[in-house]
């Protein structure tokens, strides 16, 4: 039997993992600015099994394997997704979109929040799906990178047009085509993640920031700026200042961009890269401004009037965590219906107002208005057509691409 050796991580790519999960994105919960603060770090799990060979593939390319399914005879769904990116009730026990979804169909959703960071999700899954066996699940979340890759190896399913009337007719058009999976064979989005500039207008005191550029050039905010430790973050908003493309920049492109981050920071500029952490700079003031997570910025916004945000003419970065079906699946159908199920617009709205990233449901507008009119109005939440056209997304990138762009962000950084 032919032998087969997934995308193996890099010590580099494994020290980005690492930083991702303690101090970026995945280190605070998706809730965490309005509820408990999570404290302390996580180790990253399943490091060596990222590294294993000699598995045998269970698909190869795209069209993953599928099982019997068992829908008709088991209503059940197994649902595996990130901490804290589901409404909860007031007693912070039940899911009130999922119930209503279980009374209305009968399906039982066996929801866990077990993914708290891409890679190390990855490193939990990947020898069943390379043994081209059952992981237990009916639908997982991942980020768009990822799900790439999952995509590429053929370890998801191909998704069935007639079980999801309401994903394919509601997709926000921004979102239909990414280049890793053209037309959403495969995948439908969970939630939008927008990267913007943030700033506290008080420690600004009357200094403007409207790009990039000012982050890294006005002498006023020497010390004062923060950029994200997450690389496609900081080195995309600065491709799109420079005027090129994420989704089709060259080698020598990204190096431009390293290079002018690097200006910046020999010249003390930059006070720092962060993770989440920047939060708490930027409330207290100790930072200006800041490349920041949009979905961070609308729980600022709530408890700080200091607090705002500016989208540079030049565009933003935009990235999406999305459903996906795994090989092997026993319940396709139930977990299609669920998929779909969040694509009518009152299920999508509720979820909206609850979580506060980016909406991917077109036309849920009213639907949120009678929930939380602030919220409806937000474009960080619900985008405008004018915000949505200046939305970019950063490439798929090969392994060896993120390699060597891994290891020269690492030495911008210090990492």
């Amino acid at each position: 039997m032919e032998q087969y050796e997934p995308d193996r991580l890099s010590p580099v790519q494994l020290a980005a993992t690492r930083r991702s999960f303690l101090s970026g994105r995945a280190s605070l919960t998706r809730r965490s600015l309005l509820r408990a603060a999570a404290g302390g770090a996580f180790a990253v799990g399943g490091a060596g099994a990222l590294s294993a060979c000699g598995i045998p593939p269970a698909g190869k390319g795209r069209g993953g394997v599928s099982a019997e399914d068992h829908s008709a005879g088991e209503k059940v769904v197994d649902f595996s997704n990130w901490t804290e990116y589901m409404d909860v009730d007031e007693s912070d026990k039940r899911h009130p979109t999922l119930d209503r979804f279980t009374r209305r169909t009968g399906i039982k959703v066996r929801y866990t929040e077990d993914i708290n960071d891409n890679n190390e999700f990855f490193g939990k899954v990947k020898p069943q799906l390379a043994a081209g066996q059952d992981t237990g699940r009916d639908i997982i979340v991942l980020t768009d990178w990822l799900a790439g890759r999952l995509i590429r190896l053929g370890w998801v399913q191909k998704l069935d047009p007639a079980n999801l009337p309401h994903a394919y007719a509601n997709l926000f058009a921004q979102f239909r085509s990414p280049d890793w999976d053209p037309g959403r064979a495969y995948s439908y989005p969970w939630q939008g993640i927008s990267t913007v500039i943030a700033y506290n207008k008080k420690a600004l005191d009357g200094v403007e920031v409207k790009s990039v550029s000012d982050l890294l050039d006005n002498p006023r905010l020497k010390g004062r700026i923060g950029f994200l430790s997450e690389m496609r973050d900081s080195i995309g908003m600065t491709l799109l200042d420079m005027g090129k493309d994420p989704a089709k920049f060259t080698d020598d492109d990204y190096d431009a961009a390293v290079a002018r981050l690097q200006k910046a920071v020999d010249k003390g500029q930059i006070r720092r890269f962060t993770g989440n952490d920047y939060t708490s700079d930027l409330t207290k003031g100790d930072l200006a401004a800041c490349i920041a997570w949009a979905g961070d910025v609308v729980q600022l916004k709530a408890d700080s009037p200091d607090v705002d945000f500016v989208i540079p003419d030049s565009g933003y970065l935009t990235s999406t965590d999305n459903l996906l079906i795994p090989n092997k699946a026993r319940h396709k159908t139930n977990a299609e219906r669920l998929i779909d199920y969040y694509y009518e617009p009152r299920p999508a709205a509720e979820l909206a107002a609850y979580i506060n990233y980016v909406c991917p449901v077109d036309g849920v507008k009213a639907e949120l208005e009678k929930i939380d009119k602030d919220a409806a109005d937000n474009p960080l939440i619900l985008p405008d057509k004018a915000m949505a056209a200046r939305s970019h997304a950063f490439r798929l990138l090969s392994n060896e691409e993120e390699t060597a762009y891994e290891v020269k962000f690492a030495k911008l950084t210090g990492a």
